[in-house]
């Protein structure tokens, strides 16, 4: 287990793979945890809520942050900005939560090199192309021209699954979130290495007293 900290989770995938409905599902089983909230420059999609699916921001604010460098990641995504705040992250490590990222690839690239031994990282997708393109039609959120640039990041990201510790087919939403709250589970064993470099330490002294 992690014995100073929290631990990390990063859901990465397509959009219309289902990570939110498996967040939903899941999250009674994984307490304590803190689902990282993003800041976004995108507008508002009719039912989301400030400060629940993101925190909504001008562009100028979103730049003027960056320059404080106030986040973990940041990228570019379909010509929009999202980034994750750093401060409510580093408290939610500190309390010993489990800290859940919905990021793009391009943030668990960041988020990976900045905290890669607390992070466990998770790329969730469809059973193919086919039915990616049937979900994203069906949930009537976004515009043709839209859910044509997310079919085309899709197959960019699709690339670079082998970047992720696990691979997880949402075929089937009840099967699926057991193998998430497993993995979820698996990541709060994780110990980061200098813990392991002082208890091999402790070890060959015959002091060790880390349990498991």
């Amino acid at each position: 287990m992690n014995f100073d900290t929290g631990a990390i989770l990063v859901l990465s995938g397509p959009s219309g793979a289902g990570k939110s409905s498996l967040i939903e599902k899941i999250k009674k089983e994984i307490e304590p945890y803190y689902f990282s909230v993003s800041t976004t420059t995108r507008p508002m999609r009719p039912g989301e809520i400030e400060g629940v699916h993101y925190h909504f921001v001008s562009e100028e604010q979103f730049k003027a942050d960056m320059e404080a460098d106030l986040f973990l990641e940041h990228a570019v995504v379909h010509g929009n900005y999202y980034g994750t705040s750093l401060k409510p992250v580093k408290q939610a490590l500190a309390e010993r939560r489990l800290v859940i990222f919905d990021i793009d690839v391009q943030g668990h690239d960041a988020v990976k090199r900045r905290m890669g031994d607390l992070t466990t990282s998770v790329f969730i997708t469809t059973p193919n192309l086919a039915e990616l393109e049937r979900r994203l039609h069906s949930r009537a959120t976004d515009s043709d021209e839209i859910i044509e640039k997310r079919i085309k990041m899709a197959k960019r990201e699709i690339q670079r699954v082998s970047e992720f510790d696990f691979l997880l087919i949402n075929d089937d939403l009840e099967r699926a979130s057991k193998h998430l709250i497993r993995i979820a589970k698996a990541a709060r064993m994780k110990i980061p290495s200098e813990q392991i470099s002082e208890f091999v330490r402790q070890w060959e002294e015959g002091s060790a007293t880390f349990a498991c």
